[in-house]
C-alpha cells in the first residue's frame, strides 16, 4: 500500500475512533465544577448552585481567568463572615470589579455556616440589591431557640422606652457597663431574657413570625447569619474545609476588620462527575425522568 495512502487511512481511522469514543463517554451534563480556594490556612472545596446561574457563570469566568488569584480575604469578622474576591487589586481585572450581577434570591438558600454569598453595596446605593464580584463565606454562630423566635430589631428598638420610664436606673447602669466592656453578645442575651417583662410593660409582642421552622432548626444546629436572609444572594457552599473558615475567622484584624497578616487565596476549578460529587459530598442533583 502507498505510504501516503496508509497514513491517510490511519488518520481517518483515528478520527472515527475519537468520535466513537467521545460519543460513548459521559456528556457535559454529567459533570459539575468543584471549586478549590487555597489559602495559607488550608483549602476549602465549594460547589456552586445551578439555580443561581448568573452568579455561577460570573464566578466561574473570573476564577478560570485567574482573577481571584493573589487576592485576599480582606474583611474578616468572627461569628459573621470572611469576605474576599476584590479583583480591583489585580490590574488586569480592575474593570471586572465594576460588574453588577442581578440578584438571585431564593427562599431555600439561607445563610448557614459555609454558605457562599455575593457581596453588594448598601441598599441606599443599590436599591435593586445587585451583586458585585466580591464574595463572602458565612462563619456565623449557633443561636438559641429563644433568639430565633424573637424579633431582635423590634425588641432593641423598643428597649429605650422601657429603660427610661424612670424605674430602671440599675438596668441602665448594668447595660452601660456591658456595652463599655465590649460584651455585646452578653448584653443582647440579657435583653432577650427581659423580653417577657418588656412585652408586659409596653403591651407589645416581639415574636418573630418571619422565620420558618426549617430556618430555626438550621440556625440552632449548624449556625450562621440569619439576618442576611433575603438580603443577599447565596450561590454556593463549602463542602469540605469548614475548619478553614474557623481558622481565618480568628486571625488578628485592624479597626476596619482587615487581617493584619494578609490571607491570600488561589482559586482553581475542575470538572468532576456529578456521581462522584454525590458520593463524596452528598450533593443532590435534580434528575429528570421520562414521562
Amino acid at each position: 500500500m502507498d505510504m501516503s495512502l496508509k497514513k491517510k487511512s490511519s488518520l481517518a481511522l483515528g478520527i472515527v475512533l475519537a468520535v466513537l469514543l467521545g460519543s460513548c463517554g459521559p456528556d457535559k451534563e454529567a459533570y459539575d465544577q468543584l471549586v478549590t480556594i487555597s489559602t495559607n490556612k488550608g483549602e476549602m472545596k465549594l460547589i456552586l448552585f445551578n439555580d443561581t446561574p448568573l452568579h455561577k457563570k460570573s464566578f466561574m469566568e473570573l476564577a478560570q481567568a485567574g482573577a481571584y488569584d493573589s487576592t485576599s480575604f480582606h474583611r474578616v469578622i468572627k461569628d459573621f463572615m470572611i469576605q474576599g474576591g476584590d479583583v480591583s487589586v489585580n490590574e488586569d481585572f480592575e474593570k471586572e470589579s465594576r460588574r453588577l450581577i442581578p440578584r438571585e434570591f431564593l427562599p431555600t438558600r439561607i445563610h448557614t455556616k459555609g454558605m457562599l454569598g455575593a457581596a453588594r453595596q448598601t441598599t441606599t446605593q443599590n436599591p435593586y440589591k445587585n451583586s458585585t464580584t466580591q464574595f463572602y463565606i458565612v462563619h456565623g454562630r449557633v443561636f438559641s431557640d429563644e433568639e430565633m423566635r424573637v424579633d431582635i430589631d423590634k425588641l432593641n428598638g423598643s428597649l429605650a422606652k422601657y429603660l427610661y420610664d424612670g424605674n430602671h436606673e440599675d438596668l441602665i447602669n448594668e447595660f452601660k457597663e456591658l456595652q463599655d466592656s465590649g460584651k455585646t453578645e452578653e448584653l443582647q442575651q440579657r435583653v432577650i431574657a427581659l423580653r417577657p417583662e418588656i412585652e408586659d410593660a409596653l403591651g407589645m409582642s416581639f415574636h418573630n413570625t418571619t422565620l420558618t421552622e426549617e430556618q430555626i432548626k438550621a440556625y440552632t444546629t449548624i449556625g450562621g447569619a440569619p439576618h442576611l436572609d433575603g438580603e443577599y444572594t447565596v450561590f454556593g457552599k463549602v463542602v469540605d474545609g469548614l475548619d478553614v473558615i474557623d481558622k481565618i475567622a480568628v486571625v488578628p484584624v485592624d479597626s476596619l476588620d482587615k487581617p493584619i497578616e494578609p490571607v491570600y487565596m488561589t482559586v482553581t476549578v475542575e470538572d468532576v462527575l456529578k456521581d462522584s460529587l454525590t458520593a463524596r459530598y452528598g450533593i443532590k442533583y435534580l434528575t429528570i425522568t421520562p414521562e
